[in-house]
């Protein structure tokens, strides 16, 4: 089974992905957690992507394609694929499927977790975590219960993403609309699209996903 999981910043694609990767064995191909991995290890894709990265440049589609043939060309041919954000373009989308047909594997469904912006962007400005266990809350949604007290350590310590601000998700979702969005009607033709409701509770969403992949 291979999956693109599709979806703006906050939508829940990396919680989703890690159910998988746990209940199914499957393996979650996160493009900047391959990215990151390549540049420490200091992979030949790895060092390219570095001084690209070092020159202030985005990584180009053909870098994140050779990471992707690479991690493809290592896995088992049993084990399952989640594409978590990518691709993001329809160059990438056409990447994509090049690279699975190469590696004798088919896209089986392109699931998106769809959201609602007001709420997600009220979702992502309240979250916050402890700065000693790492421990997640949220303002509204998950707040401590003793306020300013970390419910796991005792800490007193939170902190909060620099980029959770509402200007930043709220480019995140245009830019989202306007790159990503437009690939799935290529998915559509091919009837492989489903749509889960992505504001929905974390056991709501995986029970829509499960109910998916049968």
């Amino acid at each position: 089974m291979n999956i693109i999981l599709l979806g703006p910043p906050g939508a829940g694609k990396g919680t989703q992905s890690g159910r998988l990767v746990e209940q199914y064995g499957m393996r979650q191909l996160s493009t900047g957690d391959m990215l990151r991995a390549a540049v420490k290890a200091q992979t030949p894709v790895g060092i390219k992507a570095k001084a690209v990265m070092d020159r202030g440049e985005l990584v180009s589609d053909e870098i994140v394609s050779e990471l992707i043939d690479a991690e493809l060309a290592a896995m088992d041919p049993a084990t399952g694929a989640i594409f978590d954000g990518y691709p993001r373009t329809e160059m990438q989308a056409q990447m994509l499927d090049a690279l699975l047909t190469k590696h004798g594997r088919s896209l089986d469904y392109v699931i998106e977790l769809g959201v609602d912006e007001d709420a997600l962007v009220e979702r992502i400005t309240g979250r916050f975590s402890c700065g000693n266990c790492g421990a997640l809350y949220h303002d509204t949604a998950n707040p401590p219960a003793t306020p300013g007290v970390c419910d796991a350590c005792g800490s007193t310590e939170f902190k909060r993403r620099p980029d959770d601000n509402e200007e930043t998700v709220r480019t995140r979702m245009q830019e989202y609309r306007a790159k990503t969005a437009p690939i799935l009607p290529g998915y559509e033709s091919r009837g492989i699209v489903r749509r889960v409701d992505g504001m929905a509770s974390i056991d709501e969403v995986a029970a829509a996903i499960d109910a998916i992949l049968g």
